[in-house]
């Protein structure tokens, strides 16, 4: 590490003088400049090296708060920190909209690669520091929540010397502690015994679980948090395991902009029927029951009017499945735990395992988008003239099969920040009419991203939304009765929620609706959708066919996981069967190229298969609905 950090000063200093940089943490410049924090050293730290690890988790940890307190009026501080197989994703945004023309161009910059002196930097906009326990992992969770609500950052407690609570709360600045969740001795504050702390109230003789009923009773009671936004990262619980998924899984540099809009943070499992994998002593279901009073705590907030927005993932690698000891696969833990928050009014921002890790959107949250980004539609005259009508307007098959694919999955800004850029510069993007899923509400945490693609997309790249809409949730668990939360009917608030972000991104079409564990979209359910997504929906539990009012409703195909051969010969094989002439298919993260090569092989063995534009493929579909009473009614099977 020590090699690569020096071989890097030539071309660092080379970065500081292209970019307009100065090499020191103060600048005489009239307007406040951007901090630029070079963390990307600790992309070095591997899981043997235990002390790296620790001193990585502390820096990232207090950097992704003090940027979310910092950031939250405007764009202050950046980290590089983010890389993967493809590029250095932080490096990748920065440059782009550092370039003439860009959004960032000509904005004074001052560089610093330590965290500590960034906090002194901004010590003025502080109001101190949140001290937790490295003995109670889910203390640097709770440590988050409140560094949003009280402006403060947090710092794991650690007297040795050169540690970060060294540096900034016994020496130099020596930041006032607002708030200790551990005794100031250094023994544990929460120990599963008598009462939570502070509140009275008894304890759930979890360690891991009292700190987050501490919480609730503290902040989300009193009314001092929000309930519009949760965040659900790993506890520092990834100290122990650090091997189990790329480095970057903790997450940390996610929790930025969650602590900017004053957001609960928690890590617990949504497992009723055993204990936690990383607290067994537990009683069986004390993560779930605290889990749920979070999220009701949080529908309250909101009056049961706002959607509660949710980032991140069961960190399915680590903990509450069959990989950590526990008894569910890594899909059913997901779904249950989708199935619990939709309940809830909740949906997530699925920064999962894998390309999870994401930094600076407190910054990017104020990049400036356009009012609206609309598409066109196909019309008539336009399908007749490509031969898909006929002279009394029906649709006009000829023996020809049209499919359509699902490009995500990018319900997640983690994944679109991180992955998209990679596959977007594909050459072969434009070859083909690709249906690309995107959730709109991704513009909270990664606006720059949805614009990028928005402005230099082709005349073949079209936009849908992903699942299952402007946000992950199961919308069957909207759909009064709600037996698990006894809740009333949420199906307006997520029309009012997914509405306007809808029209502002000129979308009409939800490319899938992941149903999961839950109930089936009912009347009112589909309803519901047909309000924003009126040119089409593709739910799990449908028939195969079925048009509800002006709304056609195809239900899901398969997902692509082979290669483009053998996905070529299933997507054959799979429309001679089918009695429906359209078909929908799924693949994740894929390439145009791959997209390319798949086709022209499913063109060689049956040339008449026709990929279809969104707009072609559901305005036929519908038409062909139209025509067929039995599909309409959803009689096909």
């Amino acid at each position: 590490m020590k090699r690569r950090i020096g071989t890097a000063v030539a071309a660092w200093l080379l970065f500081l003088s292209a970019a307009g940089m100065s090499g020191s943490c103060t600048t005489d410049t009239a307007a406040e400049p951007i901090l630029f924090l070079d963390l990307s050293a600790y992309r070095d730290v591997g899981p043997d090296d235990k002390a790296g690890c620790l001193r990585m988790w502390d820096a990232l940890h207090c950097a992704a708060t003090l940027q979310g307190v910092v950031n939250r009026g405007g764009p202050l501080l950046y980290i590089d920190y983010v890389a993967n197989e493809f590029m250095e994703v932080d490096r990748f945004w920065w440059n782009m909209y550092r370039a003439e023309g860009g959004w960032l161009h000509g904005r004074d910059t001052v560089a610093c690669r330590d965290v500590a002196e960034a906090v002194e930097r901004y010590a003025g906009r502080l109001r101190g520091a949140v001290v937790y326990d490295p003995a109670v992992p889910s203390t640097s969770c709770v440590a988050s929540a409140v560094a949003g609500v009280e402006d403060l950052v947090a710092i794991r407690y650690d007297t040795s010397e050169g540690s970060l609570y060294d540096r900034l709360v016994l020496h130099g600045p020596r930041l006032k502690v607002r708030v200790w969740l551990v005794n100031e001795d250094g023994t544990s504050m929460f120990t599963g015994r008598g009462t939570v702390p502070q509140t009275g109230r008894a304890s759930t003789r979890s360690a891991k679980a009292d700190p987050y009923v501490w919480f609730v009773e503290r902040y989300m009671k009193r009314g001092r948090c929000s309930g519009e936004y949760g965040a659900y990262y790993l506890d520092q619980y990834w100290l122990r395991r650090p091997e189990a998924a790329p480095m970057n899984a903790h997450c940390l540099t996610n929790h930025d902009f969650f602590v900017s809009r004053r957001a609960f943070f928690f890590d617990l499992s949504p497992w009723g029927d055993e204990a936690a994998t990383d607290d067994p002593a537990q009683a069986v279901g004390t993560d779930r029951a605290v889990l749920e009073e979070m999220l009701a705590e949080a529908y309250r907030l909101n009056g049961g009017k706002r959607m509660c927005h949710i980032g991140g993932f069961p960190a399915w690698a680590y903990k509450y499945t069959r990989h950590a000891g526990g008894s569910h696969e890594d899909v059913a833990t997901e779904w249950e735990f989708s199935r619990i928050i939709s309940a809830y009014n909740a949906f997530k921002d699925a920064d999962a395992i894998g390309y999870g890790a994401m930094a600076n959107a407190s910054f990017w949250q104020h990049y400036p988008t356009a009012e609206s980004y609309p598409q066109r539609w196909v019309g008539d005259e336009e399908l007749r003239r490509r031969g898909f009508l006929d002279d009394d307007g029906r649709v006009k098959t000829d023996g020809r099969r049209f499919i359509i694919f699902y490009v995500g999955d990018y319900d997640a800004s983690a994944w679109v920040t991180s992955v998209l850029p990679h596959l977007w510069r594909d050459p072969a993007r434009g070859r083909l009419p690709l249906m690309w899923c995107i959730s709109p509400v991704l513009e909270r945490r990664a606006p720059m991203v949805l614009d990028y693609i928005r402005r230099t997309a082709s005349a073949n790249d079209y936009f849908a939304a992903a699942d299952n809409g402007a946000g992950y949730l199961m919308p069957g668990m909207l759909q009064a009765p709600r037996h698990l939360s006894g809740l009333p009917d949420g199906l307006d608030a997520w029309a009012e929620h997914c509405r306007p972000l809808y029209e502002k991104w000129g979308l009409t079409v939800t490319g899938f609706v992941i149903d999961g564990e839950a109930p089936a979209l009912t009347d009112d359910g589909l309803a519901c959708y047909a309000s924003f997504s009126p040119n089409g929906i593709v739910p799990q539990k449908t028939p195969r066919t079925r048009l509800f009012g002006n709304m056609p409703v195809l239900r899901a195909g398969a997902d692509l996981v082979r290669s483009p051969e053998e996905n070529a010969a299933f997507i054959v094989e799979d429309m001679r069967r089918s009695p429906v002439p359209f078909g929908w298919y799924r693949d994740i993260l894929k390439s145009p190229s791959w997209h390319v090569e798949m086709m022209e092989e499913v063109r060689r063995l049956d040339p008449a298969i026709e990929l279809l534009d969104a707009p072609t493929f559901f305005e036929l579909y519908r038409r062909w609905l139209r025509e067929n009473p039995d599909a309409a009614a959803g009689r096909i099977e």
